[in-house]
């Protein structure tokens, strides 16, 4: 959050410019100051600013958001890329299969006839 900034010595300059007092102004310098810090707290605490998301909170969250994304995706392909390779020892395994008992098969009717 933005910070409120309150320049006490140019409010001091002011009030003594004016015709106050040194002890005035700085009395009322110092009442002000405190008046602008409870009058933040307050807000603070009526809006409940410290609990508010800012720009940078959002961002920090997409940031977090689009790694565990990445993340997943590449767990993702990995495990597709598993299956996949399973699924090829698989159907080369059952096409060698094939192919012995096929073998065998015609082996067997040639030493019939």
């Amino acid at each position: 959050m933005t910070a409120i900034t309150f320049d006490t010595h140019e409010f001091f300059k002011e009030l003594k410019g004016v015709g106050f007092s040194e002890q005035q102004a700085e009395v009322i310098t110092r009442l002000q100051k405190s008046a602008i810090k409870e009058t933040l707290e307050q807000a603070k605490s009526d809006y409940h600013l410290d609990e508010i998301a800012v720009k940078r909170d959002l961002k920090e969250l997409e940031l977090a958001t689009q790694t565990a994304i990445r993340e997943s995706e590449y767990k993702l392909s990995i495990k597709i890329a598993e299956t996949k390779s399973e699924l090829v020892r698989w159907v080369v395994g059952f096409g060698l299969f094939q192919t012995a008992i096929i073998t065998a098969l015609l082996l067997k009717l040639s030493a019939t006839v």
